[in-house]
């Protein structure tokens, strides 16, 4: 399975990456945005080590049901052959209905087919008022 843009990436089609991940994650359909990585992806998001398509899906279905109203935006950092350096923040309700901006950094590695097969993440969560939200 190809996941186009392949790489190594142009500018043009980086950013075109990074938006297609935005768009995915923001449909918040854990098995879509899965398809996006190899069969064996290794991710580090913040604590967790997450390994592989299923543990993807896992993980993401139960991130979606704690946090309610997410919305997401990327943006390109920086990028050679076929790595990224990606910003990101996001906001949501917990189940408490508390909203939370998060801030956060990701360091993206592909494989020739396109999907990415390692995925670092650092991220910063900040409780905001819902009249400060940015994203709607």
């Amino acid at each position: 399975m190809k996941k186009y843009p392949l790489p190594p990436f142009t500018e043009e089609t980086a950013k075109l990456k990074v938006q297609m991940a935005e768009d995915a994650w923001n449909t918040k359909d854990p098995v879509q945005v899965s398809k996006a990585y190899t069969v064996d992806s290794k991710w580090r998001n913040r604590t967790q080590f997450i390994n592989g398509r299923a543990e993807i899906v896992d993980f993401l279905t139960q991130k979606w049901k704690n946090e309610k109203n997410y919305k997401l935006k990327k943006e390109l950092w920086g990028f050679r052959e076929n790595r990224m350096a990606v910003r990101f923040e996001y906001e949501f309700q917990d189940i408490y209905d508390q909203w939370y901006r998060a801030y956060g950094n990701e360091l993206w590695e592909f494989d020739e087919n396109g999907l990415m097969k390692k995925r670092f993440a650092s991220i910063n969560d900040l409780k905001i008022k819902e009249e400060d939200r940015k994203l709607k």
